[in-house]
């Protein structure tokens, strides 16, 4: 989640905009909302929508009135109305699509008591900001080192310091109620700011510090998930996963968001399947529900005794059973149902006539290993024969120097068998 102009140094440290989650062009922060009204022209006399929405840290994002009915657009880094002083922010979102997000977050568009804007942030504005910004690391951890001396069941996990540099607001999480009073005396005396404490939970907390999911991508939350809906342990055993909460439990501790994204499909598909508890009823015995594929609408039932032996029918069989069974005219067994056409086999691997992408690399060659057996007698002379052939002036000359060394060796008589001496 960075802008084009992020990427590493030599060093391996980063570069880019260094604006810590502020840059212009919106790409360090949740997906934004895509303005698809902006070169649509409003209705003659018909006057633009005078709220727009303005983000903060983590991406945290409020609205607020444009009573001076200053020329804004998105990116724009404005000055807010907080209690006490002003906040700064950039502006997300304008025009007519602000109104369709306030009454998406349940808020009315046109309530009197909506927060202002004061002005376009000049560069002083700008510059308190960023040094107030710059400060957040070191206090988070002077933070972090107050709650532990005061042994405080709790986990600070994000400091956010108001534009004006005149408030910051602690987030933190705990899992049960606690007395920060003495706490907030501490901050206010160490950092000389006004402090507000914010418990957030634990979903919250992975969201603004962000992460890397089990699945190899950035956490849906700190990416483009805004609102928390509860997941339950049902949501797993509608869709066949094992219970284990080290598998279905997220960065947060708390069960994945993701468990709810295809729960609906799953819901869908088991409006067709018996309950899995209802046993069938044949003339042969009674049968138990052993196993069930969803996306397959298939079944396996085990007669009661024999349950190592599962028998495969689908949703339709299993249905014509059960009303059979309510005529009373059971059927004779499950047997009748199975299905023996074999299946076809879909292999995918090369069906685009795609070949491998290594089909033109050269294949590697083994070593030839040298062995130090002398070679026979008549494999040298056959070596020496063809060096005569390729270059016979050499070769007369390597024979007059060696001398004998190169001479044919003497046949041996072979011992005659029996019926030769007859």
């Amino acid at each position: 989640m960075g802008c084009s102009s992020c990427a590493s140094k030599s060093d391996g440290l980063p570069k880019g905009c260094k604006s810590n989650g502020n840059c212009g062009v919106d790409s360090c922060n949740k997906l934004t909302v895509f303005d698809w009204l902006s070169d649509v022209e409003l209705p003659a006399g018909s006057e633009p929508f005078d709220a727009v929405e303005v983000r903060f840290k983590n991406g945290r994002k409020e609205f607020f009135r444009n009573t001076d009915k200053l020329t804004l657009s998105i990116g724009d880094i404005v000055a807010t109305e907080t209690s006490p002083g002003h906040d700064i922010g950039i502006v997300t979102l304008t025009g007519e699509l602000v109104k369709v997000q306030m009454r998406k977050k349940k808020e009315d568009p046109y309530k009197p008591d909506l927060a202002k804007i004061y002005r376009k942030a000049n560069q002083k504005d700008i510059d308190i900001w960023q040094k107030a910004r710059e400060r957040e690391d070191a206090v988070k951890v002077r933070a972090r080192e107050i709650a532990i001396r005061l042994n405080l069941k709790m986990k600070i996990s994000d400091v956010e310091f108001q534009g004006d540099a005149s408030k910051a607001i602690f987030y933190y999480t705990a899992e049960d109620r606690v007395d920060f009073r003495q706490l907030i005396k501490e901050f206010a005396y160490e950092f000389k700011i006004r402090i507000e404490m914010k418990q957030i939970g634990f979903r919250q907390e992975a969201a603004r510090l962000g992460g890397i999911g089990s699945c190899g991508r950035e956490l849906c939350c700190s990416t483009w998930l805004t609102d928390f809906r509860t997941v339950k342990t049902a949501a797993a055993r509608y869709q066949q996963l094992s219970l284990n909460p080290l598998k279905l439990a997220g960065q947060c501790g708390k069960l994945k968001c993701c468990l709810n994204y295809e729960l609906d499909s799953y819901l869908d598909a088991l409006k067709d399947f018996p309950r899995q508890d209802k046993k069938l009823v044949t003339k042969k015995g009674e049968a138990v529900c052993q196993k069930i594929d969803i996306f397959k609408f298939k079944l396996w039932y085990a007669y009661e005794g024999e349950y190592n032996n599962w028998i495969e029918i689908d949703t339709k069989a299993v249905q014509e059973i059960i009303k059979a069974e309510k005529e009373g005219k059971p059927v004779a067994s499950l047997e009748e149902f199975v299905d023996d056409t074999p299946e076809i086999s879909t292999n995918f691997e090369n069906s685009v006539d795609q070949d491998s992408l290594t089909r033109f690399d050269k294949p590697k060659r083994r070593p030839k290993k040298r062995s130090n057996k002398k070679k026979p007698a008549s494999q040298k002379s056959r070596g020496q024969k063809n060096q005569k052939k390729s270059n016979p002036q050499k070769s007369n000359k390597d024979n007059k120097s060696q001398g004998s060394r190169h001479r044919k060796p003497k046949k041996q008589n072979k011992p005659k068998s029996n019926n030769e001496k007859q």
